[in-house]
């Protein structure tokens, strides 16, 4: 069986979706899957490529036991769509930039991401890197949350 292969995209890839793919590593990981699919993370824009991940997004993902060392910003590419089977965009400015920038035959693979969410009523994950270390805290907890979620439903496929 063909692993499932999922792309978590931000802005910069040094907070949100790094913290995705550090979280949902672990999701699956815990869940004995990790055979099952393949995950990177990427960014729209290229601020901050081969840069690893904020430190504050590091400390937050150690303290709640998860790595995020190893992960470098990279910046999404056309081949990305073809590539992954989900493209899951932290919010609705970089979800509208991936709609513009790939094929119009790889948008159904674009969601965004707190769509699996249970407890966000919106739909973005709000960029923590202007604040302080409480928004690291809350991006991580709506990641979790979409994590456990998005594994649910992609798992009902299998």
């Amino acid at each position: 069986m063909e692993p499932i292969k999922v792309l978590f995209i931000c802005m910069g890839n040094i907070c949100r979706s790094p913290t995705a793919e550090g979280v949902f590593n672990s999701v699956i990981a815990d869940k004995g899957t990790a055979d099952q699919f393949v995950v990177d993370s990427a960014g729209t824009h290229a601020y901050h490529v081969g840069e690893p991940s904020d430190t504050r997004a590091q400390q937050t993902a150690k303290r709640r036991g998860v790595d995020l060392s190893k992960i470098r910003a990279r910046k999404v590419n056309t081949n990305d769509f073809e590539h992954f089977d989900h493209v899951l965009a932290m919010d609705a400015d970089n979800y509208h930039l991936l709609l513009a920038a790939s094929p119009e035959q790889y948008h159904h693979k674009i969601a965004l991401f707190l769509d699996y969410a249970s407890n966000s009523s919106g739909q973005d994950v709000p960029d923590p890197y202007y604040g302080g270390a409480n928004g690291f805290e809350h991006v991580f907890d709506l990641v979790e949350d979409a994590s456990q979620g998005f594994y649910q439903t992609v798992m009902k496929t299998r």
